[in-house]
């Protein structure tokens, strides 16, 4: 009987028919589970905000105000976004362990659901940069290494050092080393301004141009250190003095060693 239908003129229709329905079907059954499990639902985000938001009372209202309005000693949160959050939790910076000049990056005391928690709490508060997601953050497709070392002499070296290893500013300040730092923080970094870094919105440098840097960042953190002790990577002046003035001093010591024992 199925072959005297399969015969019949109408069969190749129908076939094809059932067949762009099955396909149909799968593939939308399979987006929405995509979607469903990308994106929380209202019940559950509205939990992570609570979550935040008694963590935030907890670990942040003392310096940072009960509704993040700010303080004397600590700025308002409203506005600043999930992605300043991230970073600076998510890096240890905050909460700062004493009110010095500058905030240093540390192990982190909040786990990953918790920073999660503390960033959609403040970004509920006003609109801010989110956190990038990992589509955008594919540097190693997106990004050139040639694009994102200029990019960095240009806009990042007056501060990190032109090998991103970091350096002094003024009032006791620095530019912290870029090596081994996570390609989401150093992203989330330039679009919020952390401390004394500019904002770099997307008018300044692209997304994509913000990749190059990150690209280039990590290309330059697996350069093997020729010279032994890097230093810093300052170049030869700074570690020929160094080489110099501890030579120098070992000698003189030895040589001062000497003289009392000869005595």
């Amino acid at each position: 009987m199925i072959s005297r239908f399969r015969r019949a003129r109408f069969a190749s229709p129908v076939l094809l028919l059932l067949a762009l329905i099955s396909v149909g079907s799968t593939f939308s059954a399979l987006s929405a589970r995509a979607e469903n499990t990308a994106q929380p639902t209202p019940a559950a985000r509205s939990a992570q905000i609570d979550e935040g938001r008694q963590l935030f009372l907890k670990g942040c209202s003392s310096c940072h105000g009960l509704n993040a309005e700010g303080s004397d000693i600590a700025p308002s949160l409203i506005g600043v976004g999930a992605a300043s959050v991230d970073f600076q939790v998510g890096t240890g910076r905050m909460p700062m362990a004493d009110m010095s000049v500058q905030a240093m990056r540390k192990t982190p005391k909040y786990n990953a659901e918790q920073t999660a928690a503390l960033a959609a709490y403040v970004a509920s508060l006003a609109p801010g940069p989110a956190i990038p997601e990992e589509s955008q953050l594919n540097y190693e497709r997106d990004g050139n290494v040639a694009e994102g070392g200029e990019l960095f002499r240009t806009n990042c070296a007056m501060c990190h050092n032109f090998a991103a290893q970091g350096g002094a500013l003024t009032q006791g300040k620095y530019a912290p080393t870029l090596m081994g730092v996570e390609a989401k923080h150093i992203y989330e970094a330039m679009v919020t301004g952390p401390q004394s870094m500019p904002v770099f919105s997307d008018k300044t440098i692209t997304p994509a141009e913000k990749l190059s840097i990150i690209k280039w960042i990590k290309s330059a953190e697996q350069e093997p250190a020729q010279g032994g002790i890097s230093l810093g990577r300052v170049g030869p002046v700074t570690e020929g003095l160094f080489g110099w003035i501890v030579g120098l001093g070992v000698l003189v010591g030895i040589a001062v060693w000497l003289a009392s024992k000869a005595r």
